[in-house]
């Protein structure tokens, strides 16, 4: 029996369909495609309507909040009786400069914006009537460069920030190209990795509390070059290539290495163009034994390359220091045509995994379902919550 079951999700009532060969766009009913999942695993719509969705953090209480790019909006979606279906939603902020990355931690929610992190004070219990916004650290880089970011607390409780370079190539001025990590109590800094070009995804270890991070290489070097990265922190302050080496070996043509910079080689090298974002290090129990400890990454999918690639969560199998394998664990594109664009992944609390999807604005949910029966055919009655805004 094949390994892998065909999944579709009906527009608006979360339809899941193992072995079937269509699904119904959740955005356009007339439109179909096909998600494969690995078997054994399904993928609920969890849901719609959240702009272009972006970084996720997961509260206390298992709130999901969403940031977004372009929209501008931070959401908040609530599964209150936890049958993996969102009852109540609550637009949390609009109007916002780019607030992409998020990080929940002890009761608060911080958001970056363009050039400074503000906080949320005790937001789950007042997701109805939000508090304001209070500024922890303005010493993001702005003057109308704009850079992707990246946040998450470690597990030192300073608030560690990837701050991407604001080109293709070049030489960038820190802190771009840089990840940090913030002390929002003192707001002073620490640069802890150097040389990066545009990281999304970034986790510590469970075995050893290292940080790693995956990070998108530079694009127009043909449809396979340079490899992207994931990259591990043995020494805070290391150099990881940008912009002189790409992967471990790809000579930048624009920009002469300086032959006193101590590269450090990526752990591993990633396809060309496949656009690694959101990562995380499986912590749950749902999932199979063989996927604790084990890394998760969303593959964004390429966009300047003949044919794609792409466009799915792999799996990359580590004993905490190599990376041996890298198998496709769900997959979102139907030949070349891509029914979504995953971003970032976020644990749920019952150890399922979010999905943040920058094509359509979705959220969805994937989970294990322990079975060795044939494909089934099984429906769940999905509606999204009536948006309640602030009043």
């Amino acid at each position: 029996m094949s390994q892998k079951n065909r999944v579709g999700i009906a527009a608006g009532r979360g339809l899941l369909l193992l072995g079937a060969a269509w699904l119904s766009s959740a955005v356009n009913a007339s439109q179909s495609m096909i998600i494969t999942v690995t078997k054994g695993f399904g993928v609920s719509l969890y849901a719609t309507d959240v702009g272009d969705a972006k970084q996720m953090a997961v509260g206390d209480e298992g709130t999901l909040f969403v940031g977004s790019h372009k929209s501008g909006t931070i959401h908040a979606l609530v599964d209150s009786n936890h049958d993996g279906r969102v009852d109540k939603r609550y637009l949390i902020a609009k109007g916002l400069d780019y607030p992409e990355a998020l990080a929940f931690h002890k009761g608060d929610l911080y958001v970056a914006l363009e050039d400074r992190v503000v906080v949320y004070r005790d937001i789950e219990p007042r997701l109805r009537r939000p508090p304001r916004a209070r500024e922890v650290y303005d010493q993001l880089p702005g003057n109308g460069k704009k850079s992707a970011r990246a946040m998450r607390f470690g597990p030192d409780d300073r608030l560690y920030i990837a701050i991407s370079a604001p080109c293709n190539v070049c030489e960038p001025s820190a802190p771009f190209g840089s990840i940090i990590a913030v002390d929002v109590n003192s707001g002073s800094s620490q640069q802890i990795a150097l040389g990066i070009r545009n990281v999304i995804g970034f986790d510590w270890s469970p075995l050893d509390n290292r940080l790693w991070f995956a990070d998108m290489s530079r694009d127009w070097m043909g449809d396979n070059l340079p490899p992207d990265e994931l990259n591990r922190v043995d020494v805070a302050g290391a150099h990881y290539g940008f912009p002189y080496v790409h992967g471990k070996a790809v000579q930048e043509p624009a920009y002469e290495e300086p032959k006193s910079l101590n590269i450090t080689k990526p752990v591993y090298e990633l396809p060309a163009h496949v656009s690694p974002m959101g990562m995380l290090f499986y912590r749950g129990s749902q999932f199979p034994a063989e996927y604790h400890n084990q890394i998760l990454l969303a593959e964004n999918g390429s966009w300047n390359r003949s044919s794609k690639v792409g466009y799915q969560i792999v799996v990359l199998e580590t004993d905490g220091r190599q990376v041996s394998n890298r198998r496709t664990l769900v997959s979102f594109l139907d030949g070349e045509f891509p029914v979504a664009r995953p971003h970032s992944l976020a644990m749920a609390p019952d150890g399922a995994v979010y999905i943040s999807d920058d094509l359509k604005g979705n959220i969805y949910r994937l989970y294990y379902k322990d079975t060795d029966a044939e494909d089934t055919e099984s429906e769940s009655d999905y509606a999204p919550a009536p948006e309640q805004e602030n009043e």
